[in-house]
């Protein structure tokens, strides 16, 4: 009976220290969510903090910018998307600017990315692994948390926050001047025209589209426009959306 009792308790702590070790291997990991987005940047020029369209200053020699959904310190990679240059810049403290720019960025950035004051046309993408993309919830309708909640995790896709480049979309060139909005990309084509519908029933606007990107990829998308001022304009009409990563694609 002694040596029952004797096994039971040697089995017991051979188990606990086994735990122990088992416990000491395991690694947390923590999944970081890349940003990127594509837009136009803004020129930081002192008539702009003077008029207080741009509420900080940037010098011209500087490789700091302003990015509203990125914390401050942030690497980033800025690249042209007429021309493909690219350099890298940090993100400076925050900054209130119009929101239709993606970033606003120095002289020396502007002038070593070669880039157009019509067309200022980059993608900015997070390089660093402590990035962290400040990135609010979207607001849904109880519909789309329905649809939404029956969708494999790895394929849910609110507000694009993925890194992940779409195919389909066209190489980035020197044309004319004709660009969609995209609002967002979603894996149930019920709930692109929610989203479409909400866009109509909130906002009052009939100009938005649903494009097939694959058969579970729908984007919704604005557009195409052919100026600069018809963009502004519909950028702004959609902006109250608050969705975080609204991107200008150029078509």
């Amino acid at each position: 009976m002694n040596y029952k009792i004797l096994f039971i308790i040697l089995l017991f702590l051979f188990s606990c220290e086994t735990n122990t070790v088992n416990k000491k291997k395991v690694k947390s990991v923590v999944s970081v969510e890349v940003f990127s987005n594509k837009g136009f940047a803004l020129l930081f020029t002192d008539d702009l903090k003077k008029k207080k369209i741009v509420n900080k200053k940037i010098d011209n020699r500087s490789l700091i910018i302003f990015q509203r959904n990125l914390k401050k310190n942030t690497k980033v990679k800025i690249t042209s998307l007429i021309n493909n240059k690219s350099i890298l810049a940090t993100v400076g403290n925050d900054s209130k600017y119009p929101v239709f720019y993606n970033s606003v960025i120095s002289k020396r950035i502007f002038d070593e990315l070669e880039l157009s004051e019509i067309e200022p046309y980059v993608e900015i993408t997070t390089i660093s692994e402590n990035s962290t993309f400040l990135a609010k919830k979207a607001e849904m309708y109880e519909e789309e948390k329905n649809v939404a909640a029956k969708v494999p995790v790895e394929g849910v896709s609110i507000s694009d926050l993925s890194s992940n480049k779409n195919k389909q979309e066209k190489k980035q060139k020197k044309g004319k001047f004709s660009y969609i909005i995209k609002v967002a990309d979603f894996y149930y084509l019920d709930t692109a025209k929610l989203m479409q519908k909400r866009i109509i029933d909130e906002l009052k606007l009939d100009n938005s589209r649903i494009n097939k990107i694959s058969n579970t990829n729908f984007r919704v998308y604005l557009g195409p426009f052919n100026n600069l001022k018809s963009l502004k304009n519909a950028y702004d009409d959609i902006s109250p959306l608050n969705f975080e990563n609204i991107e200008i694609i150029k078509l």
